[in-house]
C-alpha cells in the first residue's frame, strides 16, 4: 500500500510527538505499535526525519541507540543550552504564595490539610510552586491515616529572607492573630455570598 504525503506527514508528526514526549530512547516496536504501522515503515519514516533534521537548520536530532530512537539536542547547540540551564532561576512570589509560605514557616511541620484549614482554599498549586522554588521541602509523613506529607521551610528560605533561623521570624501578637482570623472569616463569608 502506497503512503500519501498527508499520511506520511501525520506519521512523522506522531513519531515526533512520541520521541519528544518520552525524552528517552523508545524501541522501534513500541513506536510502531503506537502509530499502527509496521516497524519497517516506522524505521523509514524515522530515517527520513533524521535526514530532514540534519539538512535543515534544526537544533534537534534523532539518534539510534541499539534499535531504539531518541530525540535530543544537536551537539553544536550545547553552548546555547548551557547558558540557559545554568542561568539563575527567577521566580515571583505572589500574595497567595507568600501567604502559604508564611503559614508553613510559622506552623511547620504542617500538612496541606493544615494549610488549607487556615487558608480556606486548596493549596496544592501553591505548595508545589514553593517546593519547585526550593523554599519549602517535604519533612516526612504524619503518623495518621493516609500518612499525609509534612512540609517545612528550607535553608534557601532562610537565605532568601535574610534570617539565620526560624527563631528570627517576627513574633505575632495575639491581637494580630485575632485580626488575621477576622479578616479570613470576612473573606470566606464574601466568597460564600458570591
Amino acid at each position: 500500500m502506497e503512503t500519501t504525503n498527508a499520511e506520511l506527514n501525520r506519521l512523522e508528526a506522531a513519531v515526533e510527538a512520541i520521541l519528544f514526549t518520552m525524552g528517552e530512547a523508545v524501541e522501534c516496536s513500541r513506536i510502531a505499535a503506537a502509530v499502527g504501522h509496521d516497524e519497517e515503515t516506522v524505521r523509514k519514516v524515522i530515517r527520513h526525519m533524521c535526514d530532514k533534521y540534519a539538512e535543515e537548520e534544526h537544533g534537534i536530532q534523532i539518534i539510534e541507540l541499539d534499535g531504539s530512537f531518541q530525540m535530543c539536542t544537536k551537539r553544536e547547540m550545547y553552548d546555547t543550552i548551557t547558558k540557559i540551564a545554568t542561568a539563575p532561576k527567577k521566580y515571583v512570589l505572589t500574595d497567595v504564595l507568600l501567604e502559604t509560605l508564611s503559614i508553613i514557616a510559622y506552623k511547620q511541620p504542617v500538612t496541606k490539610a493544615g494549610i488549607e484549614a487556615i487558608r480556606g482554599v486548596n493549596c496544592d498549586h501553591s505548595v508545589n510552586k514553593l517546593v519547585e522554588y526550593e523554599l519549602v521541602t517535604e519533612l516526612g509523613r504524619l503518623d495518621a491515616p493516609g500518612k499525609p506529607i509534612l512540609f517545612g521551610t528550607t535553608e534557601s528560605f532562610l537565605r532568601n529572607f535574610g534570617i539565620k533561623s526560624l527563631d528570627e521570624l517576627p513574633n505575632l501578637e495575639p491581637e494580630q492573630i485575632l485580626d488575621f482570623q477576622h479578616e479570613a472569616e470576612d473573606e470566606l463569608q464574601l466568597k460564600l455570598d458570591i
